[in-house]
């Protein structure tokens, strides 16, 4: 089904000035302000009514010492409480990207998150990826080694304490002389020194007014301990001198004497457990976005002028800058964007765009950085460095990713900030209501022991941001990246995709689609004279026509007196003859065939021009854009989901149509011009659809705003990939259904976990209440809670996305 908007401009040629930038040695770097849905800088500013609006500058941070979304959201706070500025805090990642004004420094904002009891470092962007991501590996790697020797200490000594805890309180003619001193000895570094970090962090916590998962744990060990050393040796202690009446393995075990050392060094134990296998299962999330940051070259081999020539020298890749030429051997990963000045080879992209083929460069090719040489030998002059380049917009795609904030995770965050301090008062009140209802306080003291370690929100500020890290390194190997919560959400319902054509559907290059010959003369004799003249020129009609020529004659004769007339087409003298290639004129006569082939080609929308030798028509020759390969297979997919596709084009209606035909769209509306994009999506919307919108030029932008879910493919305009809530940098249409498979995919993982999360604090603070849940088994909980919400957003690295 066809249709047209009867009042767009006839004209309805896209352009796509992204690819076309890339394709003729320009390059851009990707804006990420302000994404549909996402506040811009301007309105994060607020400015009053007719006041300028005040500057704003993005940073990001490394945070240090957070361990639960009551921290995460600490930090937040704290940070939004600088005069005009706004923080996005990722507890997984432990990045904090800051928006404020310039007059706020980088030293207030590292003392604004040192007050609020953590620490930060700012990330400098620059052109050393691969080595930071290799530091941030090590201090990964520095972390979990930590924390198993603490877990492995704590192990050791937890066994024989619980072995003679037991034996100690189920039978008292056991106790040997000075028992309580043998067992404080093996409980006294499992407190002091395995704990130290969550202790410290407690403190640290409490010293800015504040509390924190780490203040639950360390009140609950402390306890503990504490409740134990009064009770063996204090004359008032709660141990009893005969052996207690048996009630059960599990309450004599636990229960009594009031002795909870073991329950000390268990929740250490469970705590440091759990925190260990989070740490290890974080490493294993990160590794997709680690192996993109990895992508980027240390050392480039600099070309310098001198009188010789050009000499070698080898420098580090932050000595690039824009115009500077480097050398890249086989073998070698290219160090940045450029263009290549001299040579052939071979170049590995799949890391950063999934195409598995080597793709074959020449002088005058765009090549990116990251990518790898594989034969021969290059000479690029460097066209985008440091924070500018493909890479570390990819980069910045992956942090947008991870930071944002849909409405589960701020639901979370809400909860995580006053969680803490709830759980304190739940547990102070349930230690003096055991109190009131006659419990003894040995009792008492373990009930609210149960209750302080099973709250810990560690899984509810866990179950967002790990679910985005797994989904953005999964997405980064796939060349897909989705920027945060928002276009994760925009999925739920999403019920109809529009694809623009040019750039998207199509490559946004021309080919030879049709060849009209006078009676008299054969296709290759048309294709030796037009490839001949054409070879002269720079326009893409005449590359189209000279790839084509080449492929059907081979070697093309030389051009002699060469002139390009703009608008109009070229001419030269080839083997003798005087031969034109030129736009249809209704000066010139064409034969009756020739004439009708240029009316049919040009309804179709092709683009038509003539050959002419010694000024006779011999050839009408129809270039028409080419559609991308992949593009049938991921419609097909699309199709396949259920979802509602539609073709959305400037184009006339019959070339509109012959594309939609041939990858399969049932619906076309065609003739729409570039400001009228945007009003077609909203008619959709009212009829009741959400609308995915796919385009990539600069006037694709408003389309993309408007869509419930905007999809731009990389190779756009920076308003293109501005305005976008997913960004496609695979050379390969099916990114497109991938996308949304991934995404969809994430969105029931976060649900997973907040149900989970929630439901396990809803259903495990009641029952510890209760006092169905003794400490040590609460402790268990706690970490098993956490270690699930990890475990389960891993499985997004292998969720089947067809």
């Amino acid at each position: 089904m066809t249709r047209t908007n009867p009042a767009i401009q006839e004209d309805g040629i896209q352009n796509s000035m992204g690819r076309r930038a890339l394709e003729g040695g320009g390059f851009a770097p990707v804006s990420l302000g302000g994404s549909r849905g996402a506040p811009t800088a301007q309105e994060i500013a607020s400015p009053a009514a007719g006041a300028e609006p005040e500057p704003l500058r993005r940073t990001r941070y490394h945070v240090s010492g957070m361990t639960c979304g009551a921290c995460s959201a600490r930090v937040s706070r704290a940070l939004g409480k600088l005069d005009g500025a706004s923080a996005e805090v990722n507890l997984a990642t432990g990045v904090a990207v800051v928006d404020a004004p310039t007059t706020v420094s980088t030293e207030q904002i590292v003392a604004t998150v040192e007050k609020a009891g953590y620490s930060a470092d700012p990330i400098v962007a620059n052109a050393r990826a691969s080595a930071l991501a290799e530091e941030a590996e090590q201090a990964e790697e520095r972390v979990v080694h930590d924390l198993f020797r603490r877990l492995a200490v704590a192990l050791l000594l937890f066994f024989p304490l619980a072995n003679l805890s037991i034996l100690f309180a189920m039978e008292p003619d056991f106790r040997v002389p000075g028992w309580q001193w043998l067992l404080t000895a093996l409980a006294l570094p499992v407190v002091l020194w395995c704990a130290a970090p969550m202790r410290r962090r407690a403190l640290a916590a409490l010293r800015h007014g504040g509390a924190t998962m780490d203040t639950l744990v360390t009140l609950g060990v402390w306890a503990a301990f504490g409740w134990s050393l009064w009770s063996m040796f204090s004359p008032m202690g709660a141990v009893s001198p005969t052996r207690p009446e048996p009630s059960g393995v599990l309450d004599t075990i636990l229960a009594s004497d009031g002795v909870y050392l073991e329950v000390a060094a268990g929740i250490t134990v469970f705590v440091l457990a759990g925190r260990y296998f989070e740490a290890k299962a974080k490493k294993r999330a990160g590794s997709g976005t680690r192996a993109l940051a990895a992508l980027g070259a240390r050392e480039v081999t600099l070309l310098v002028p001198d009188e010789t020539g050009a000499r070698e020298v080898r420098a580090s890749v932050e000595e690039l800058v824009e115009g500077s030429s480097f050398l890249v051997r086989p073998g070698e990963t290219i160090a940045t964007d450029g263009l290549v000045q001299s040579g052939f080879a071979d170049v590995d992209m799949s890391a950063m765009t999934g195409e598995p083929n080597p793709v074959t460069v020449e002088p005058g090719s765009a090549v990116v950085g990251g990518t790898i040489c594989l034969t021969g030998r290059l000479v690029v002059e460097a066209a985008a460095v440091g924070s500018d380049t493909r890479l570390a917009g990819m980069l910045r795609l992956v942090e947008e990713a991870q930071v944002g904030k849909g409405k589960a995770t701020q639901l979370a965050d809400r909860v995580s900030a006053f969680f803490v301090p709830v759980v304190l008062l739940i547990a102070a009140a349930t230690f003096a209501g055991w109190l009131i209802a006659g419990a003894p306080p040995s009792r008492a003291v373990g009930v609210a022991i149960s209750v302080l370690v099973i709250a810990c929100p560690c899984a509810l500020g866990l179950a967002v941001p790990t679910a985005l890290m797994v989904a953005a390194g999964r997405g980064a190997l796939l060349g897909v990246f989705l920027k945060g919560p928002r276009a994760l959400e925009a999925t739920r319902d999403v019920d109809a995709v529009v694809f623009d054509k040019t750039g998207v559907i199509t490559t946004a290059k021309m080919r030879v689609s049709g060849v009209d010959v006078a009676p008299g003369f054969a296709e290759a004799e048309i294709a030796r004279l037009a490839g001949a003249v054409e070879a002269a020129s720079e326009h893409p009609v005449g590359s189209a026509i000279t790839s084509w020529a080449k492929g059907l004659v081979g070697e093309l004769p030389e051009v002699q007196g060469f002139v390009a007339v703009p608008g109009t087409g070229v001419r030269g003298e080839v083997d003798g003859f005087a031969v034109a290639v030129s736009r249809p004129e209704a000066r010139i006569e064409l034969p009756a065939a020739l004439a009708r082939a240029v009316r049919e080609r040009q309804r179709d929308g092709a683009t038509a021009v003539v050959l002419r030798r010694d000024d006779e028509p011999i050839a009408v020759l129809s270039l028409s854009d080419t559609v991308q390969d992949s593009a049938a297979d991921a419609v097909a997919r699309l199709r396949a989901r259920g979802l509602r596709l539609l073709l959305l084009t400037g184009d006339n209606a019959s070339a509109a149509q012959r594309v939609a035909d041939q990858v399969g769209i049932p619906e076309v509306i065609a003739e729409v011009a570039p400001e009228g994009k945007a009003d077609v999506l909203r008619q959709l919307q009212d009829g009741g659809l959400r609308v995915a919108f796919v385009g990539d030029g600069i006037n694709d932008g408003p389309a993309l705003a408007v869509a419930d879910l905007g999809m731009a493919v990389f190779t756009g305009t920076d308003v293109a990939l501005s305005a976008a809530d997913v960004i496609v940098v695979r050379d390969d249409l099916g990114a497109i259904p991938d996308a949304i498979a991934l995404a969809r995919a994430t969105l029931r993982t976060l649900r997973g976990n907040l149900v989970w999360a929630f439901g396990y604090n809803v259903a495990a603070i009641p029952l510890a209440v209760a006092g169905f849940a003794n400490p040590l088994l609460a402790s268990a909980a706690m970490a098993f809670s956490s270690f699930f919400v990890v475990t389960n957003s891993l499985r997004l690295r292998r969720a089947n996305l067809r």
